[in-house]
């Protein structure tokens, strides 16, 4: 399968900013990724990837210079964090790891449903999917197992990037067709191995590690190039990461953060450029 794919990875409120500035800041120097034949969006990559395909990078850019209304700041504390490493760690493979997440995330207390379907809701410009494929990875919280959804999944847009947004211990599960779904970034970061077959694959990573049984982004990314990809990984600089603040889930960092990704993307178009080509 011949063909360019767009891997958006996860990485909160910050991740959603940083991504919209750097596509912005490449398309201003010509390099178009919104041209992907498939975008692959995990978590606040899903956020991005549904609205990449509803106007231009620069209005995806400038909403999130604007002040983030009808958004839920939620936070990622140390001892939740913590949390997250132990359990993958003491993990043997992604579906075990998603089964304990899952079942974390059902015992958790956070808003309900229809409140967080809402601030979801709030960030979508257009409530169908696009006409260019796009795929949105979640995890089913009684399997732990990656389901992917897109157009011909029978499943809202609304309904697959907030299943891929529902941050486990923050967000509530979102229930599809009786299941309950939780972050797609509970099974890898950027999902980068959904681009298999596709010859050119650009993969930008606002959490490009891995740990325990989760591949990094680089290892997806490597695992590609051997089956005869083109690849490349872009993650966020020094200068970035500190625009991020100390918690990612704060709505109020977007701006920040897309200023940083948009200043970084100058440092990238050389090589984004030469693994995307032209065509």
């Amino acid at each position: 399968m011949a063909g360019r794919a767009l891997v958006l990875g996860g990485g909160g409120s910050s991740g959603i900013g940083w991504l919209s500035g750097l596509l912005y800041g490449l398309s201003e120097a010509g390099v178009r990724l919104d041209a992907a034949d498939v975008v692959i969006g995990t978590s606040a990559g899903s956020s991005v990837g549904a609205q990449l395909s509803a106007g231009t990078t620069q209005q995806l850019y400038e909403r999130q210079l604007a002040a983030p209304t009808g958004e839920i700041p939620g936070r990622l504390g140390r001892a939740l964090m913590l949390r997250y490493v132990l359990t993958a760690l003491t993990s043997r493979t992604p579906e075990a790891y998603g089964r304990r997440m899952g079942r974390m995330a059902l015992a958790a207390r956070t808003p309900d449903e229809e409140t967080r379907r809402a601030a979801i809701g709030s960030r979508l410009v257009a409530a169908e999917w696009p006409a260019r494929d796009l795929l949105v990875p979640a995890v089913d919280t009684a399997t732990g197992e990656l389901r992917v959804f897109g157009r011909d999944s029978g499943v809202s847009l609304l309904d697959a990037v907030g299943a891929s947004c529902a941050v486990p211990g923050v967000w509530p599960p979102v229930t599809i067709e009786g299941r309950r779904f939780i972050d797609g970034g509970v099974h890898s970061t950027t999902n980068a191995h959904l681009a298999e077959g596709y010859d050119r694959v650009v993969v930008l990573a606002p959490m490009p590690r891995g740990g325990g049984p989760l591949a990094s982004a680089s290892d997806q990314a490597r695992r590609l190039a051997e089956r005869g990809a083109r690849t490349l990984v872009v993650a966020p600089s020094e200068e970035a990461r500190r625009s991020f603040g100390s918690n990612p889930l704060d709505p109020a960092v977007r701006a920040a953060a897309a200023r940083a990704g948009r200043e970084q993307a100058r440092a990238h178009v050389a090589a984004v450029g030469e693994v995307w080509g032209s065509h």
